[in-house]
């Protein structure tokens, strides 16, 4: 059960102890760095063989493991890692993700396999680990990093699209079943964000036709979806859940 308390004006996140996926870069990275100024231990999962170090360079107690989040193996090291060392997990942010775009037409098998093993089945199963010792714990926070695509139409995104759309359903489902645990679950939905692959992606002429078509006529910086992640997982949401929270500067009220 979802207990209340005083709300926390604070938003304090001193003390808990987290997993992030997709830790060494991007809107992951950004998240690790609030983390670390809201006095949070973190484990972070990436695939980049630096990652020890990308993590310690963000707070020196902070640990990095490299592997490949689809495989459970490395999922179980990284959960078994963070029970040996702080003895709880209190966070999760599952934020590793691949866009493989193309034609629906020319899509391959490869492409989608890989998008749904990494988007969707590596946030399922990361969840199922942290969540059975959350329901142990009776208390944690999950958040699944799901995109604007997951509720809108995008050309060439099927893939993503589709793997996204089930995020936010799965989070809807483990909200229903685990808040009877005090595990609250929910998603964020950000539109372009400015990482490197973001910057890269929608350099140009391409990128600035998309902004005109954001009321707020920018793109997210990974701070601004680090921010929404840290609010979720504060006391001051504790009664948010199930949610779907699109951080994309009006895109989809279109």
């Amino acid at each position: 059960m979802l207990k209340y308390g005083e709300v926390d004006k604070n938003f304090s996140l001193e003390g808990k102890v987290a997993i992030i996926t997709g830790a060494a870069a991007g809107i992951g990275k950004a998240t690790a760095a609030f983390f670390a100024q809201k006095g949070v231990q973190v484990v972070g999962a990436d695939l980049n063989p630096r990652s020890e170090d990308i993590l310690r360079g963000i707070h020196p107690d902070f640990s990095g493991m490299s592997g490949d989040i689809t495989d459970a193996g490395f999922r179980r090291r990284v959960v078994e890692k963070t029970m040996a060392r702080f003895g709880k997990i209190d966070i999760l942010v599952n934020s590793a993700g691949i866009a493989l775009l193309d034609k629906a037409e020319d899509l391959t098998e490869i492409q989608w396999d890989r998008t749904m093993d990494l988007n969707l089945k590596a946030s399922f199963f990361m969840a199922q680990l942290a969540g059975r010792q959350m329901m142990l714990q009776q208390d944690g926070i999950i958040i699944n990093l799901a995109s604007q695509a997951g509720v809108i139409a995008l050309d060439l995104h099927a893939a993503y699209c589709a793997s996204k759309a089930a995020i936010i359903g799965m989070t809807q489902v483990l909200a229903g079943e685990w808040g009877r645990y005090g595990i609250r679950v929910n998603a964020i939905s950000p539109t372009v964000v400015m990482t490197e692959l973001g910057k890269n992606a929608w350099a140009g002429q391409r990128g600035e036709d998309m902004k005109a078509k954001i009321p707020a006529g920018r793109f997210a910086e990974p701070d601004e979806i680090a921010a929404c992640i840290a609010f979720l997982c504060s006391d001051a949401a504790g009664m948010v859940t199930g949610t779907n929270l699109l951080v994309d500067g009006g895109y989809t009220i279109q």
